[in-house]
């Protein structure tokens, strides 16, 4: 009986060991995508099979001391392993299974000096269409143009700074043609988004558009428009 309940509380580290290194290995290279991706599955799996397991366990047995603890732990690391994955679930049935999102979806900001840098992506430079731009006028009806009484100096200087505190490796920057570029590096597994920044003169100031696109996935689940925010954020703090 011992050695069953080590395997539940075995099972419980397996599930968080498998979920903490599936975005690092994919990261480094070491894994491909869909390698990472089923690690995250089983993980999910077995972390399930350890929480419950664990939790009957430890209802019928009522292990003390240290035994206790490892159960107490199991069960933990089973529910850390069960809610990530299942909560990134939810959040994209949630979301339009889009990955190219822009404040001007009629003209949207195109990518010049990042367009050779995605030549092997999975997904094209190109904007991704009419479709996606329905999806996401339904979904993020917030994100549109900035407007700024300000001259198109200084609202393109103001996005400078924004884009550099949102921690992005800058590209390329023209104020002479009012576009940024930059790439967005994700945390845990390293996606590549790619974002750029349109600014233009209007009759009362400036105006600005931004983009951010992924380079691989169907879907961003919802990253690309949290992106988007966090820079209009920024930008807002910067103009002050």
């Amino acid at each position: 009986m011992k050695a069953l309940h080590g395997l539940f509380i075995f099972l419980g580290f397996l599930s968080v060991i498998l979920l903490a290194v599936s975005g690092p290995l994919y990261k480094s290279g070491t894994a491909d995508l869909g390698t990472a991706f089923l690690m995250l599955r089983w993980a999910l799996y077995i972390g399930a099979a350890a929480f419950v397991l664990n939790i009957i366990w430890y209802l019928i047995r009522r292990p003390q001391g240290l035994v206790a603890g490892l159960s107490g732990l199991a069960i933990v690391a089973g529910g850390i392993s069960v809610y990530m994955p299942f909560s990134q679930y939810l959040k994209a049935q949630n979301v339009p299974a889009i990955h190219d999102i822009t404040t001007d979806t009629q003209n949207p900001p195109e990518f010049v000096a990042i367009a050779p840098l995605r030549e092997d992506a999975p997904n094209p430079v190109e904007y991704a269409g009419e479709e996606t731009a329905k999806q996401q006028l339904k979904a993020y009806p917030e994100l549109t143009t900035y407007e700024a009484l300000v001259s198109p100096a200084e609202l393109f200087e103001a996005a400078l700074e924004a884009s550099k505190s949102m921690g992005w490796e800058m590209v390329e920057s023209s104020e002479v043609d009012g576009r940024i570029e930059a790439t967005a590096t994700t945390t845990w597994f390293g996606f590549k988004d790619d974002v750029v920044i349109r600014v233009r003169p209007t009759a009362d100031g400036s105006e600005l558009d931004i983009r951010s696109k992924s380079r691989v996935g169907r879907s961003d689940v919802g990253k690309n428009a949290e992106r988007i925010r966090e820079f209009m954020s920024e930008l807002e703090a910067q103009l002050k």
